[in-house]
């Protein structure tokens, strides 16, 4: 199918496609990698009546990193969070999750604030985000604004972004400590059917620090702040890293969909979280 018709804009600057989604409102949309979009709007699922196209705003491109602070535009590939060294020297966590993203052709167009602003349960960089405890800044008619990651998605596919608000960048401080991001999916390109992220702060082997978030595994990003308290001041064993994962199980909330049985999500979830644990107190 095609979409239905629709008048098309590239503005260059966020101003100017901030007053494009002043004028139209809910009939107006932004597009970045289009992987989410273009799909509903072939088989109609949307009537879109204006569609903006922001790749020609430059300032919504590129990764800044100043001393500990990382900040990343809206616009930037995925391939570009893969391919830079330097961000992959202060947050490795994103190039592990970022690789495992669907496939090359995917991560050539898709866009590090398409993912965590979709609103998409399923999408690992919003998971990834609460991991690094990221703030989101927005644009819109009332100006700029910021909103942390952990208070941003309301429930699958609701956020706190405006009609009027665009995304324009994403920051977070450097991460310290062992980190990892583990996937589980039916084949390459797929969602997840549970993933897990863990960052790991260790001092002679006592968890100073911790921070676990889970994809596809509610109708929202789950940051799993009970589990974190159960680490945080013990010392890291076997059993500790058990309970730890028993608690975020149990606040995961997953639907059976194509992927599986809750039963089966639940234990995947077990399974993934467990051995993100482990390989991120291994690194640490």
């Amino acid at each position: 199918m095609i979409p239905s018709a629709f008048k098309f804009y590239k503005p260059d600057s966020i101003e100017k496609a901030v007053s494009i989604m002043k004028d139209f409102g809910d009939e107006a949309r932004v597009i970045a990698g289009g992987h989410s979009l273009i799909p509903v709007m072939k088989q109609r699922l949307t009537d879109i009546k204006h569609l903006i196209d922001l790749s020609a705003i430059e300032e919504l491109k590129g990764i800044n990193i100043s001393g500990k602070s990382i900040t990343i535009g809206a616009m930037t590939t995925q391939v570009e969070l893969i391919t830079n060294e330097n961000l992959f020297k202060t947050a490795p966590v994103i190039r592990e999750a970022s690789l495992q993203i669907a496939d090359p052709q995917v991560r050539n167009l898709g866009t590090i604030g398409g993912n965590v602003a979709n609103g998409d349960p399923a999408n690992d960089m919003p998971g990834l985000m609460q991991l690094l405890d990221a703030t989101y800044k927005l644009s819109g008619t009332n100006g700029l604004r910021e909103v942390k990651a952990r208070e941003f998605y309301e429930a699958a596919y609701f956020t706190a972004r405006e009609d009027d608000e665009i995304l324009i960048s994403i920051s977070f401080d450097a991460p310290i400590g062992g980190y990892a991001y583990e996937k589980q999916k039916r084949k390459i390109g797929d969602y997840a059917t549970a993933a897990a992220g863990v960052i790991l702060n260790v001092d002679n082997g006592v968890c100073s620090s911790a921070s676990i978030a889970l994809t596809n595994l509610s109708d929202t990003p789950v940051y799993c702040d009970e589990a974190v308290g159960l680490l945080t001041g013990k010392k890291i064993d076997d059993n500790l890293l058990s309970q730890v994962t028993k608690s975020c199980v149990e606040q995961s909330d997953p639907v059976a969909d194509q992927r599986g049985p809750v039963e089966f999500k639940k234990y995947v979830a077990g399974v993934v979280i467990n051995k993100a644990l482990k390989r991120a107190f291994e690194r640490s």
